[in-house]
């Protein structure tokens, strides 16, 4: 995009970056799919948690929208929703859905990302990911097996996975149950790609903030991801997660070589009594 840099010189950067602050926290991708042995198969009455499943601080119909900002520059929004409890191979699933949008002139970005997890043992079973950027696109099609301990990206051969896989998506659930004792690091070798391992959640302390969807208090944690971008080893990032029983994601700040890029919580609906 070589109009870009007219309009901001680092166009690209921000657009890369806003990517990457999500995609280690939640899931996403398409609103409809056709159902076939690729999609989801809706259960009857899907909002209804199956006998058995762990329990969790989300539910069917959760949605959790942020504004998202470079500095002072407001530069899109997005989304995260617990959409349904499906089916992936017969096993009932969480299903939820992550999109960002946005971007500066002549240069836009909208990534859907999605995720479906066991409701038992909280394990992927399917990884989606839509990236549009600028003139770039790109989608991946990740079919994980954990009971074999293989996934499958798309039509490539079949790999090894990690036990009790997690995608970045359903990695950002998972911590939603985690008990978050403040000065505790917990540590994970869940990540499905296991170059990315350990996954660490440092437990840094207690705090009320104010985000445009209201004041809360949370806990602030710093994950770490052994891959580049924010959530990496030398990443600065915080992410603030409310003290309730809802657990959700209020606000998330990275500080970045000439910036910061940051995210606030706007608006929730339908999620648990806090």
């Amino acid at each position: 995009m070589a109009s870009a840099p007219i309009f901001f010189p680092y166009a690209g950067y921000v657009a890369s970056m806003m990517r990457m602050a999500f995609a280690p926290m939640l899931a996403a991708l398409a609103t409809l799919l056709i159902c076939s042995p690729l999609s989801g198969e809706p259960l009857s009455g899907q909002a209804a948690v199956p006998a058995g499943a762990a329990a969790v601080p989300f539910q069917v119909g959760e949605k959790l929208e942020y504004d998202v900002k470079f500095g002072s520059l407001k530069v899109g929004g997005g989304s995260m929703e617990v959409r349904e409890i499906t089916e992936v191979r017969g096993q009932p699933v969480w299903h939820t859905v992550f999109q960002i949008k946005g971007g500066i002139p002549l240069y836009r970005v909208n990534d859907v990302y999605e995720s479906w997890f066991d409701v038992v043992t909280l394990n992927s079973l399917r990884y989606h990911q839509d990236v549009d950027e600028g003139s770039y696109e790109r989608k991946r099609r990740y079919e994980i097996f954990p009971e074999r301990g293989m996934m499958k990206d798309g039509d490539k051969d079949e790999e090894p996975t990690v036990s009790s896989p997690l995608d970045e998506g359903s990695f950002l659930y998972f911590v939603r149950t985690i008990p978050l004792e403040v000065g505790r690091t917990y540590e994970y070798a869940r990540y499905f790609k296991a170059q990315g391992n350990p996954v660490r959640i440092r437990v840094l302390r207690k705090e009320t903030i104010s985000v445009p969807a209201g004041s809360f208090n949370t806990v602030v944690v710093q994950p770490t991801f052994q891959t580049k971008g924010i959530f990496s080893q030398n990443g600065k990032a915080e992410v603030w997660i409310t003290d309730d029983a809802r657990r959700m994601m209020v606000q998330m700040k990275s500080k970045l070589s000439f910036g910061s890029l940051n995210l606030y919580l706007r608006s929730a609906a339908g999620t648990r009594e806090p």
